[in-house]
């Protein structure tokens, strides 16, 4: 069954209305499945430039500490071993790659579970637009975007070309913006409520719709 939904402008009244379709905002929502495709995307964010210096990697140590026998104390060739203090580390962490490998298909379903989820519970809004006129305005879009949703935060998903709607709501704490090729679960996850404006909801719609087909 598809669900429609109000378009709202931004003094919030409709100026029309949207099917959210079953293939992208009905699905099954699989929690095994988003929690893998998240722990892939945060690691993937992990700069794995850590490092730690072994025995090798510090400086000095060159001179055999004391005589290999009769001091009744174990031999020692370094006095930058691990046992030592000013020594090497050992098993430290060393730069690595965080990089998990995840299947287009994993992530459209991961999404479009995140999505769905957001649907069922109300929380999925789409706008004609959030600033009128073509000068950005900060103030007139927080305005227009309280009257669509009281939501703690928002994650509002614009055109990339939108530059007057990206200029007004950069900088509000409480909203964050993302260009329609960006939208991820993570995101999604992370915020009470997803505001679309029509292009970007359209982009949207037309990508996921596509995937399953991709891939087939």
């Amino acid at each position: 069954m598809t669900t429609t939904i109000d378009v709202l402008d931004a003094s919030g009244a409709k100026t029309g209305t949207v099917d959210l379709p079953e293939e992208v905002f009905g699905t099954k929502v699989n929690v095994p499945l988003i929690h893998q495709v998240v722990v892939a995307q945060l690691a993937a964010r992990r700069q794995g430039t850590h490092a730690t210096k072994t025995r090798g990697d510090v400086s000095g140590g060159g001179k055999k500490p004391y005589r290999q026998k009769g001091t009744g104390r174990a031999r020692q060739g370094s006095t930058r071993a691990p046992q030592f203090a000013g020594g090497g580390t050992v098993h430290g962490p060393q730069p690595r790659s965080y990089v998990q490998r995840t299947p287009k298909k994993m992530k459209a379903a991961a999404l479009k579970g995140a999505l769905s989820d957001r649907a069922g519970g109300g929380r999925v809004h789409v706008v004609s637009s959030l600033v009128t006129g073509e000068t950005p305005k900060t103030k007139a879009a927080l305005e227009a975007l309280r009257k669509i949703t009281q939501a703690r935060s928002v994650l509002v998903v614009v055109d990339e070309n939108d530059e007057v709607t990206w200029l007004s709501l950069r900088n509000a704490p409480e909203v964050h913006l993302l260009d329609a090729g960006q939208l991820n679960t993570y995101d999604v996850l992370c915020h009470d409520d997803v505001v679309f404006t029509r292009e970007a909801y359209d982009q949207v719609v037309a990508r996921l719709a596509n995937s399953g087909k991709e891939e087939a």
